[in-house]
C-alpha cells in the first residue's frame, strides 16, 4: 500500500496505496501505478469458476494486509492512550483473523501462493506504530489505516463486481464488510485528517516493486496464523460471512 514515510505534523504525506500483489508462484507485480490491461487474464479455470490476475492478487493483498494491520490492532490494544482508540485496535485484530482464516482456507482450493510477511512497505508501517508513544501513537494509527483501508474500497467493489469465481466473490463480500468497519472505527477515534486522507488517496506515488510486493515464502516454512490474544473478545465486531470452500460452489456471477 504505498504511502510516504514523511510526516507532517502527525500525518503521512504521499499517495494512495497502490494494490500490487503476487500470487500463485508470485509471476509477475501488478499495481495501480503500472497497471496492465492482464488484470482480466484468466490464469486458471477452477471448480469455482475461472481466475484471474485481478482475482488472485486481492486474495494476495487481502492476506499481506492482515501480517501488519492485525498486528498494529494488538500494538493499539496495549498502547492506544483512548478508548476509541484500543476499541479499534480490538476491531482490527478480530476482523483481520477471520478474514486470514478465509485466505487459508481457500489458497489452496484455487491455488494462490499467499504470503508469510508483509511487503516492505507495510513494515515499514508496522515499525512507525511500534516506535511511537503516546498521542503520536494514536494519531498515526487513525490516519495510516484510515488510509489504507479507504484505498483498498474501492478495489473491493470492482472485484465483487466484476469477478466469476465464487471463493473470490465471498471473500469481496467479507472483505467489504470488515474493510467499512475499520473505516468506521478510525474516523471514531476523532484523529483523521479528512484533507491529508484524500489526498494520499487521490495522488499514488511511484514506488519500486521490491516495496510493495510481499517476500516469497520460504519452501516448507509453516504458515503464519492470526489469532485473537486471549481476552480479546470478538464481541459486536464485524466479521462477515466465512469463506468455505464447497465442492458445489456455483462458478456462475450472481
Amino acid at each position: 500500500m504505498p504511502l510516504q514515510h514523511s510526516k507532517v505534523g502527525t500525518v503521512f504525506v504521499g499517495g494512495a496505496l497502490a494494490v500490487t500483489l503476487a500470487a500463485l508462484a508470485y509471476p509477475s507485480m501488478l499495481g495501480i501505478q503500472n497497471a496492465t490491461n492482464n488484470q482480466s487474464r484468466v490464469i486458471a479455470n477452477t471448480r469455482y469458476g475461472p481466475l484471474t490476475e485481478a482475482d488472485r492478487n486481492f486474495v494476495v493483498f487481502v492476506r499481506s494486509a492482515g501480517l501488519w494491520e492485525f498486528p498494529s490492532g494488538e500494538l493499539a490494544i496495549k498502547k492506544g492512550t483512548t478508548t476509541t482508540v484500543r476499541e479499534a485496535g480490538r476491531h482490527l485484530v478480530i476482523g483481520h483473523a477471520a478474514l486470514d482464516a478465509s485466505c487459508r482456507r481457500i489458497a489452496p482450493e484455487l491455488n494462490i501462493t499467499i504470503p508469510n510477511q508483509p511487503t516492505p512497505q507495510q513494515q515499514g508501517f508496522l515499525a512507525t506504530l511500534q516506535s511511537d508513544q503516546g498521542k503520536q501513537f494514536d494519531s498515526d494509527l487513525a490516519n495510516i489505516l484510515r488510509v489504507t483501508h479507504g484505498s483498498i474500497f474501492n478495489t473491493i467493489a470492482k472485484i465483487r463486481s466484476t469477478t466469476k469465481n465464487t471463493l473470490v466473490r465471498q471473500l469481496a463480500d467479507q472483505a467489504n464488510d470488515v474493510v467499512l468497519d475499520h473505516i468506521e472505527q478510525m474516523e471514531g477515534t476523532g484523529l483523521v485528517n479528512f484533507d491529508q486522507v484524500n489526498f494520499q488517496e487521490t495522488t499514488p506515488p511511484k514506488l519500486p516493486s521490491n516495496q510493495v510486493t510481499p517476500p516469497v515464502p520460504q519452501p516448507g516454512a509453516p504458515m503464519v496464523v492470526l489469532t485473537p490474544p486471549p481476552g480479546v473478545s470478538a464481541d459486536n465486531v464485524p466479521t462477515g460471512p466465512a469463506t468455505t470452500p464447497s465442492p458445489s460452489a456455483s462458478p456462475t456471477v450472481g
